[in-house]
């Protein structure tokens, strides 16, 4: 942990020293030379470079927290009342058995046909599925600013569409009410697959750890695409990204070709005050790196990084997260977006499935592993998140 605030207290010091940098390679006309702005450059990229170490070193301090948790509970109760797990895939028996089968190996206790995939896999076991439920929120940026349900079938979400209204009545006069209309949003299931390859001989060395190696590359694989669709999906076969005009967040700010100050004060001020609550601003890296440069009327930077493990960057006090697959700045695109993302919801249907298959690539000494599952995302109520569009005049 030291190391990570020592990491955090450097690049904070180190963009003390751009900024002033920048300052004072300014002319008269605002404008800095191409040799001092290659310098600045430079210096920011160092930036980038601290700022992606301390989240590695971030995710490996949480990684060693988990591992060091106790792999078993003491015994409290007595035998008369032992717990059993209502969810089979709890059971050491199903977690037993569910590696058996990854390894081509017979079950031991017969305790997977209790929750067979239709597809021929197996449902995981809930263990393996935090895991790689861990890995999505790794790799997804999303999923931890978002809401996010379990859902058994398709979720139907009724949202008003009027508020009610209160007035001032006489005495013994009638009350006049409000008629509320509602409209709904549907979460659907999208069906998302990967497919991994693994040597028979690294099957047959029981020292290689073959769940823990499958987990992490389906939840990266799975947190990639889901992360995608999340920000820009068409909703075609996929779920609707938060950065499409229709079916995404409302479009509160129109600015020019580049983004400035105001454009960034009024988006902030285009979401109403209860939503600025937990609000958050994102954007892709690159469009930081231009926004990092701006001042407000104070001559303050805009920007300001984390110095806090744990904890993002912030951007006119809010927290600030990234995602390469947010839009970039370009005439009519929406490369920016504040607002509280409790309002996308994440609908995650039933459990992850693992096939095994043997024969596919037989011939090239291989194994294949394939795991399915089911989500849909959805901007459920567009006023809780304001988006920014570019390229409207200079």
């Amino acid at each position: 942990m030291s190391n990570i605030l020592a990491l955090r207290e450097k690049r904070s010091n180190l963009w003390e020293s751009a900024k002033l940098f920048l300052d004072n390679k300014r002319g008269e006309n605002g404008m800095v030379s191409a040799e001092a702005a290659a310098e600045y450059d430079k210096m920011e990229a160092d930036m980038v470079a601290l700022g992606k170490e301390i989240e590695r070193l971030e995710r490996q301090a949480a990684f060693d927290l988990e591992m060091a948790k106790p792999t078993s509970q003491p015994i409290t109760n007595t035998p008369a009342t032992l717990d059993v797990p209502k969810n089979a895939r709890e059971s050491k028996e199903y977690k037993e058995d569910f590696a058996h089968a990854m390894r081509g190996r017979h079950s031991v206790h017969n305790v997977l046909s209790t929750t067979p995939d239709h597809e021929g896999g197996y449902l995981v076991p809930v263990e393996f599925e935090r895991r790689i439920v861990k890995g999505l929120d790794e790799n997804n940026v999303i999923r931890r600013i978002a809401r996010v349900i379990s859902t058994n079938a398709e979720r139907k979400i009724p949202i008003a569409g009027d508020k009610a209204v209160a007035r001032w009545t006489r005495e013994n006069s009638p009350i006049q009410e409000t008629m509320m209309t509602f409209t709904e949003k549907t979460l659907d299931a999208f069906k998302l697959s990967t497919l991994v390859r693994v040597s028979m001989e690294l099957l047959q060395d029981s020292m290689f750890d073959l769940e823990s190696y499958i987990a992490d590359d389906f939840g990266r694989a799975f947190g990639v695409a889901e992360e995608e669709s999340f920000c820009i999906g068409d909703g075609v076969d996929k779920p609707t990204g938060i950065f499409r005009e229709t079916g995404g967040a409302t479009i509160g700010v129109t600015a020019g070709n580049a983004i400035n100050t105001d454009n960034l004060i009024d988006l902030v001020y285009a979401l109403k005050s209860p939503y600025r609550r937990n609000a958050v601003f994102l954007m892709r890296d690159i469009t930081v790196s231009a926004i990092r440069k701006l001042k407000d009327s104070n001559g303050q930077y805009l920007w300001q990084p984390s110095v806090q493990a744990g904890e993002p960057d912030r951007l006119l006090g809010y927290r600030l997260y990234t995602s390469p697959y947010v839009p970039e700045v370009a005439p009519g695109a929406l490369p920016v977006a504040f607002g509280d993302f409790a309002h996308y919801w994440i609908g995650d249907r039933m459990g992850r499935t693992v096939q095994r298959l043997n024969e596919l690539f037989a011939g090239n000494g291989q194994i294949g592993f394939l795991s399915n599952q089911r989500v849909d995302g959805k901007v459920i109520l567009s006023e809780g998140i304001q988006l920014l569009r570019t390229g409207a005049g200079s």
